[in-house]
C-alpha cells in the first residue's frame, strides 16, 4: 500500500464533498479511530457511502430521518472484510471529529486523519479490519512525519461526554 497525491493506492475512492482545506496543510499530526454502521448495527450496506456523499435517502430507514441532512465525512472507512474506501484526500480536512480537543488543541479536524471502522462499540471488530488498519497506520506514519504511534486516539478521547467510539470492543493492543 502506498499514498499517491494524498490518496491510498489500490483501494476504492469515493470523493466526498464534505471536506475543505486544512488551516495548515503541513500539520497532519493526529490519527482518530471511529466506528460507524448504518443503520446502527447493520453491516455491509451502501449507506455509509451515501451519508458521506450527501445522498442518504431518509425513506430507506427510520433512523435516516434523523441523520440524512448531516454533512460529515471521514478520510477512510475500513469495512468488516478489511476492504477500504477513501472519501477525502489526506491533505484535506475531513469533517469527522466535530467539536473536539486533543492535548489542549481544539478543532481536531484541522490536524487529524479520521478512520472509520465499520462496526459498533459493542461488537468485536474483525481480524481483517485490524490487519488492514495496521497496514494503513504504517503507511501513514511513513508518509506524514508529524504522525506517531503516540498520537493515535479514539473519537471518545477527543470528544469526551459527546462520543464513545470506537468503544470497548476496540482492542488497542492490536495496533500498538
Amino acid at each position: 500500500m502506498n499514498i499517491d497525491q494524498h490518496w491510498l493506492t489500490d483501494i476504492i475512492k469515493i470523493p466526498s464533498p464534505n471536506c475543505n482545506d486544512r488551516t495548515d496543510p503541513a500539520d497532519i499530526s493526529l490519527l482518530v479511530i471511529h466506528c460507524i454502521s448504518l443503520p446502527p448495527g447493520k453491516f455491509d450496506t451502501p449507506y455509509i457511502d451515501q451519508l458521506f456523499c450527501n445522498s442518504l435517502n431518509p425513506d430507506d430507514h427510520p433512523y435516516f430521518k434523523e441523520i440524512h441532512q448531516l454533512t460529515v465525512s471521514a478520510h477512510l472507512l475500513i469495512k468488516r472484510n478489511g476492504s477500504c474506501v477513501q472519501y477525502v484526500p489526506f491533505d484535506k480536512r475531513a469533517w469527522h471529529a466535530g467539536e473536539s480537543n486533543y492535548d489542549g488543541q481544539n478543532n481536531c479536524n484541522d490536524f487529524s486523519i479520521g478512520i472509520e471502522l465499520e462496526g459498533t462499540e459493542s461488537v468485536a471488530y474483525t481480524e481483517a479490519q485490524y490487519e488492514r488498519l495496521i497496514v494503513v497506520i504504517n503507511t501513514l506514519l511513513k508518509t506524514y512525519p508529524k504522525l506517531s504511534r503516540q498520537r493515535i486516539t479514539g473519537h471518545s478521547e477527543i470528544a469526551p461526554g459527546r462520543k464513545t467510539d470506537p468503544g470497548a470492543s476496540f482492542d488497542w493492543q492490536k495496533i500498538k
